[in-house]
């Protein structure tokens, strides 16, 4: 099937797509591939770490096929393959609220996190995942539209490789926020290239990181109110994860 040339506009918004789709995918990969180089963590875990991380590898792979399609001109089959993200990407979602509960309940979270930030902001992150993956695959016949809004989708899910890359510990108190502000690094590469290719921002971008930094200041405001600390203790309740401090702190005897 022919490709759109390389020299075009469209090939090189095409080329930037995939090339993106290649880093924040192994950006990610390279998080969790440290942190069990490093011991941090193992493959002696609870079922829900293992099914959430098959799906999670299984939505990057699918990720990067669709770039790959249509980086390749092979629509058709972009189109296709596509239908799988109706239910794939509220697999997702569940799997995401799962694993965070899995955590926390059982050693308390990212010990470099609030635990009350942690669970409301990334709720919040996970729900905008949701909305913009979704919002993508209803603006698919637009393909501006469709590929901005599931670039900043994926832009999200970066967040967990990023946060295994990053010395959070000592970036505390603000490690959590510090997190998702790296996360907008994508969508801000993206919004640079559309100026430098056309002069001007697609709206796609700032919906994208709109929806980002949104949650995370509504996410930020909600934690620290009652509301926020009692569903954490709610959540927490009975729980190994209750034992250790709401607030971010570093574990006796910790060594970087």
């Amino acid at each position: 099937m022919a490709t759109v040339t390389g020299n075009s506009a469209a090939g090189r918004e095409q080329r930037f797509f995939l090339i993106m789709a290649w880093v924040m995918s192994l950006v990610i990969v390279a998080g969790f591939s440290l942190n069990l180089a490093m011991g941090r963590s193992s493959f002696d875990a609870p079922w829900q770490y293992h099914l959430h991380g098959v799906a999670f590898m299984g939505w990057i792979g699918l990720f990067l096929a669709q770039n790959t399609l249509i980086a390749g001109g092979n629509i058709a089959l972009h189109k296709r393959l596509g239908q799988v993200a109706y239910f794939y990407i509220p697999l997702m979602v569940v799997l995401g609220f799962t694993i965070m509960f899995v955590s926390m309940r059982r050693t308390g979270g990212p010990f470099f996190f609030d635990q009350n930030e942690f669970l409301i902001s990334n709720s919040l992150q996970l729900l905008a995942f949701g909305g913009l993956a979704f919002a993508s695959l209803r603006a698919r016949r637009y393909s501006g539209w469709h590929r901005r809004l599931m670039f900043g989708g994926m832009a999200i899910l970066t967040g967990p490789g990023l946060g295994r890359l990053l010395p959070l510990p000592l970036m505390m108190p603000y490690a959590w926020r510090i997190t998702i502000a790296a996360t907008l690094i994508f969508p801000i590469i993206g919004m640079i290239a559309d100026w430098r290719r056309s002069g001007k921002v697609h709206p796609a971008w700032l919906w994208g990181a709109g929806l980002i930094l949104g949650a995370q200041i509504l996410g930020s405001f909600i934690a620290y109110t009652s509301l926020g600390v009692s569903l954490t203790e709610l959540l927490l309740a009975g729980s190994p994860g209750a034992e250790r401090p709401m607030a971010a702190y570093l574990p006796p005897g910790f060594a970087m």
